[in-house]
């Protein structure tokens, strides 16, 4: 199993288990939904959701999306883009995803290895 990550706004993740897809922000203006992998996904969220709220961090699994999935550079990487709405059934998990008291993201526990 591939797991990537998606940083969602709440409200948009409870419209999209109705809809059974997700769209998030992206897709209709980009192109594609916006994923990270593990070591991603602070440097994501620190340099693009700086002071918001309402954030969830959403495990997909990468094989069960029905969209195509292309690793594209991005920032001195390869982030992962999903190129289509994210079907709600390939998500394996959502967690609460908040900054710190200092405004900072740091990874949740769960995949924080030095927890």
């Amino acid at each position: 199993m591939n797991v990537i990550f998606h940083i969602a706004k709440s409200q948009q993740w409870e419209e999209a288990k109705q809809l059974q897809f997700y769209r998030g922000d992206t897709l209709d203006s980009e192109g594609f939904i916006h994923c990270s992998t593990i070591p991603q996904i602070t440097r994501s969220a620190n340099k693009f959701f700086i002071g918001q709220t309402g954030l969830l961090l959403l495990w997909i699994d990468s094989e069960k999306v029905e969209a195509e999935v292309k690793y594209e550079p991005a920032a001195g990487d390869m982030y992962p883009h999903i190129y289509g709405p994210l079907n709600v059934d390939a998500v394996l998990k959502v967690v609460d995803f908040e900054a710190g008291a200092d405004g900072k993201f740091e990874l949740p526990s769960e995949l924080n290895p030095q927890n």
